[in-house]
């Protein structure tokens, strides 16, 4: 018998204010420095301490020099697209942060995802491999995009999935460069990782922006992935908390099994959106998954560790701490 702990976070959002409380000035050569560790002090054992923990990462590493504003103007690493859409970029130090806080794999798979280009895209991937975090959702080649991401831990093989309803409007020169929702295309992924994993997790970024609850085709689609075999579904993209639900469902294999759909985790970083304090909510969710003698792999364990993205004053800085509740509901 084997268990593991996965633990899952919503959207890391950083926007512009955030990345701005992150910067560091060296007195010395003036040179800029970024810091976001500080940002999570408060949940970082939480992180650590799950065998595997994912993140829904809801910006990009497009560069400086691609997200550049033209001559004359201040570089900012949030600005506004054509569509009028806010557009992410983040300096590369968040990756080295989140990855030495306990981030494991990283989900691109969301409306942002094309914010900097198919190059912006492709220059995220590379800076997450630089920094040892595992990903899926978006790809460089037809051939990455057909890779199945599966993490081995304590003898368990857990298969991730990840897609997004879209890009923003942002136009996708090439289909597999995102994973996009099509029943067709989830199905057939899902059919085969379940031959090569003992449990499937799928992320997706769906859902009506600031609803507390789950439309029909959020409920729709839970039921279709439970049906075809995954154990639990992590949603994102509301930037509210929608509800976590447990069932007990068979699969089309006759397969009774646990079945988690976090319909969205909320914001795990974020500021206040459009003066809506419930966009400052997130929660870390965290799964047990247990392998008996026969093979069989179920969800024997749900903890729901409710957080607020907390914004302060000092010295005239903006400071953002991810603060856990007193209490969680397991």
């Amino acid at each position: 018998m084997a268990t593991i702990t996965v633990a899952a976070v919503g959207d890391l959002l950083m926007r512009g204010v955030i990345i701005e409380s992150a910067r560091r000035t060296n007195r010395t050569d003036q040179k800029e420095s970024y810091a976001f560790r500080p940002i999570f002090a408060k949940v970082n054992s939480r992180l650590r301490k799950p065998d595997v923990t994912i993140g829904n990462l809801e910006t990009t590493f497009s560069g400086k020099r691609w997200f550049a504003q033209g001559a004359g103007k201040p570089y900012k690493y949030e600005r506004v697209s054509r569509f009028g859409n806010p557009m992410f970029n983040c300096p590369d130090a968040l990756a080295r942060d989140l990855k030495q806080i306990g981030f494991d794999v990283l989900t691109t798979a969301n409306n942002h995802c094309m914010d900097g280009g198919p190059a912006g895209l492709k220059r995220t991937l590379r800076v997450l491999d630089r920094h040892g975090l595992r990903h899926t959702g978006t790809a460089r080649s037809p051939k990455e995009s057909r890779r199945l991401l599966i993490v081995r831990a304590k003898g368990i093989k857990l298969g991730i999935l990840a897609y997004t309803y879209g890009t923003n409007k942002f136009s996708v020169p090439d289909p597999w460069l995102v994973n996009r929702i099509r029943d067709d295309r989830i199905l057939a992924d899902l059919r085969r990782m379940k031959k090569r994993t003992d449990a499937v997790l799928v992320c997706m970024h769906f859902g009506t922006e600031y609803k507390r609850t789950p439309n029909d085709r959020q409920r729709r689609l839970v039921r279709l992935l439970f049906e075809h075999g995954a154990n639990a579904v992590i949603g994102a993209h509301p930037h509210v908390l929608q509800p976590v639900t447990t069932s007990k469902i068979k699969d089309v294999d006759g397969k009774v099994r646990t079945r988690v759909a976090a319909y969205s985790l909320g914001n795990f970083v974020s500021d206040r959106l459009y003066g809506n304090v419930h966009t400052l909510s997130g929660m870390i969710l965290t799964l047990s998954f247990r392998k008996d003698r026969s093979g069989k792999t179920d969800i024997t364990k749900v903890r729901k560790l409710r957080t607020t993205s907390k914004q302060s004053k000092a010295n005239g800085r903006s400071v953002f701490r991810i603060v856990p509740h007193a209490s969680s509901k397991s």
